[in-house]
């Protein structure tokens, strides 16, 4: 049963990988999934996986929005109501992968009763389809890249015993060298660079444990090993297991630059590979270092390291630009001038005469990309130039290296599918164009995999390694570039006769061309710099295509300047707008403070009144009742006084006594 365990862990695709993870969290008909996702996860977590199993399981939320006094579930309505029109494919994969983020061992701990891996039919007729064997467990993989004139290209049985790599003399083609020794475990996300003939491979991600080990590929004899790493003297450090990393060759030495990891640290660690004792050690900065994170492009500029972008700890996708100094070992966080790239991850980098950094695709929680970013290392200014040629579609986890002018780009996807071309850009012209496409699901065809660039009897090879795309994949393949860019060959159609043109490309009759970008009168222009070994007719041609190509990107040059002056009048005056609403905005919130102070103090005058109304009240009752005792006792004291008066004259009269002497005696 384990190794049917293994087996479903491997190759289990979509859409049957999302219903075993979802049944695992607690969508498997439970009274209550929401009691056992909280019991698993923090809050947060759980919402987005409840948001992401209802996208992926009714679509779109169309249903009314709860009372917000019922919290638990406004909430649970507002986390799947903010996916929008996100696609069932793109929720099931996201699902799966925050779940092997937060719980890598969950495979382990599943249902043994998962269904079995669907494999997917080759629609090459062309194509065999042969056991691999991985974990003690086979299942089918096709080799077969690519036909060409009818003729199997790059099918390399593993049984068969290759003479050498040399001897396959085919351009613009991926094949599988035959490799020898004991190769890494399956990954993705992994780090891959490249140091005097050896390809090295650190870290990545398999099954969702992240993996801390190094390997060795030797690229004369096509040979892997393993390297036994410890902790150096000063700095020490482990190799603590990561994944979306960056590994950047640096002299003698390997950078293992940013990632996640299980325990992931505050800020950006970087350590230090010495390849001749093996041994770690972290590199000590100085100044603010980034925010820790993964997924991020870190391009080696002369003496500095630019990274950009990525997704930290918390999922929060980044557009932050940082430079570390190599020689003073310094932060540097960059607030270039222009519109950065939009917060992504898993994007690709390149460096273009040291001085243009470029930036393509990349994804964010609910879409990929297919833009192009440019930013000036001197003026650290943002530029978004237009793209020509066949633009490829958006995609993430793609790789990519340069080789002389061209930026060749492989693999990558769109949370849907993996990306069958391989394209390259002429980065003097920035136009695309399809290198060779792949067919069926082979590893090239994979997020997450990793392209390096070495040479090979004296050309360069491009090398991709891992990757996944269903499955996880553990393969090497390599790729002759004929080293064309576009800009050469339209050059070479419309100047060079046809008896030039026709030399196979396997001679290199073609001269590469170098490029540089120069920095116009207002603006940037594309120069370039042909070292060509013509005759003078064909010059007089080349000058002349050039010169109309001058004129024409010149033309759109203008146009581009005025519709930009165009949209700055605009956004001046949508900017007026806004700041005389803003203005008036003030003012009425400044009378509304003034009238609800007026009316605070009316409300308290009213109250004083009312108290004293009752008062006067009171006292106008109790003068009343003065006024009554007063009657009263006036009343009393005058029959009193009648009653004195009267007794007195009669007894004063028979005593004898005066009437006036009585009455002052009364």
């Amino acid at each position: 049963m384990a190794m049917a365990m293994a087996r479903a862990s491997s190759g289990l695709q979509y859409p049957e990988r999302f219903y075993a993870a979802a049944s695992y969290v607690g969508f498997d008909g439970s009274a209550s999934p929401t009691k056992t996702l909280t019991s698993k996860f923090a809050k947060s977590t759980s919402l987005l996986l409840y948001s992401l199993y209802q996208q992926a399981s009714v679509g779109p939320c169309n249903v009314p929005e709860p009372s917000t006094w019922k919290i638990v579930e406004h909430s649970k309505w507002a986390s799947w109501n903010q996916l929008g029109t996100m696609s069932s494919t793109e929720a099931m994969r996201l699902f799966v992968k925050i779940l092997e983020e937060e719980d890598p061992g969950w495979y382990s701990r599943a249902s043994n009763s998962v269904a079995e891996p669907v494999i997917d039919v080759q629609m090459n007729h062309n194509s065999k389809v042969e056991p691999v064997i991985e974990n003690g467990n086979s299942y089918p993989e096709t080799k077969t890249i690519s036909t060409q004139n009818g003729i199997e290209v790059g099918t390399e049985d593993k049984d068969i015993v290759v003479e050498g790599f040399s001897s396959v003399g085919v351009y613009d083609q991926w094949i599988a060298p035959p490799v020898s020794g004991q190769s890494p475990k399956a990954r993705y996300e992994h780090g891959a660079a490249v140091v005097q003939d050896k390809l090295y491979i650190y870290g990545g991600n398999h099954n969702g444990r992240y993996l801390n080990d190094l390997h060795v590929l030797d690229l004369r004899r096509w040979i892997w090993s393993k390297i036994e790493t410890k902790a150096g003297d000063e700095s020490p450090a482990t190799s603590v297991p990561c994944a979306g990393h960056s590994l950047i060759p640096w002299g003698n030495k390997l950078l293992s630059v940013a990632g996640h990891a299980k325990d992931p640290s505050e800020s950006i660690q970087v350590k230090v590979l010495d390849l001749q004792t093996a041994t770690w050690s972290t590199l000590k900065t100085f100044g603010k270092a980034p925010v820790s994170r993964g997924g991020q492009s870190v391009t080696l500029v002369g003496g500095t390291l630019v990274i950009f972008g990525g997704q930290d700890p918390k999922r929060t996708l980044l557009n932050d630009l940082h430079i570390l100094d190599l020689e003073t070992m310094t932060w540097d966080e960059i607030d270039a001038v222009g519109v950065p790239p939009s917060p992504r991850s898993d994007h690709t980098a390149a460096v273009h005469v040291e001085r243009y950094l470029l930036i393509f695709g990349g994804g964010s929680h609910a879409t990929c990309y297919n833009d192009l970013h440019v930013l000036d290392l001197q003026t650290m200014e943002w530029s978004h130039p237009t793209q020509l040629g066949e633009i490829p579609t958006p995609r993430a986890g793609h790789a990519g290296v340069t080789v002389g002018e061209n930026w060749f780009i492989v693999g990558g996807g769109d949370n849907k599918s993996g990306v069958s071309e391989t394209v390259v850009l002429n980065m003097s012209t920035l136009a695309w164009s399809v290198v060779t496409s792949v067919q069926g699901r082979v590893p090239v065809a994979s997020e997450g995999l990793s392209l390096v660039v070495s040479s090979y009897n004296g050309e360069d090879v491009l090398i991709s390694f891992g990757g996944y795309n269903g499955r996880y994949n553990n393969e090497v393949y390599v790729l002759k570039p004929s080293h064309k860019s576009t800009l050469q060959s339209k050059v070479i159609e419309n100047s060079v006769p046809d008896s030039v043109s026709a030399i196979p490309n396997a001679t290199n009759a073609t001269r590469d061309v170098e490029s540089e970008f120069e920095a116009g009168h207002e603006g940037k222009n594309w120069e370039v710099v042909l070292d060509n070994a013509d005759p003078a007719k064909s010059k007089g041609d080349i000058i002349s295509v050039l010169k109309t190509e001058k004129e024409e990107l010149e033309s759109s040059l203008s146009k581009e300047k005025q519709h930009a002056l165009q949209l700055k009048q605009e956004l001046a005056e949508a900017e007026s707008r806004n700041t005389d609403l803003y203005k008036e905005l003030q003012s009425v919130r400044g009378q509304l403070a003034s009238e609800q102070s007026r009316c605070f103090k009316l409300e308290v005058e009213v109250a004083e009144l009312g108290q004293k109304l009752q008062t006067i009240g009171t006292l106008q009752k109790e003068l009343e009742l003065l006024r009554r005792q007063k009657a009263a006792s006036e009343q009393a004291a005058l029959n009193a006084k009648q009653r004195q008066n009267s007794g007195g004259g009669v007894w004063g009269w028979l005593a004898g006594a005066p009437p006036d002497q009585n009455a002052d005696d009364a």
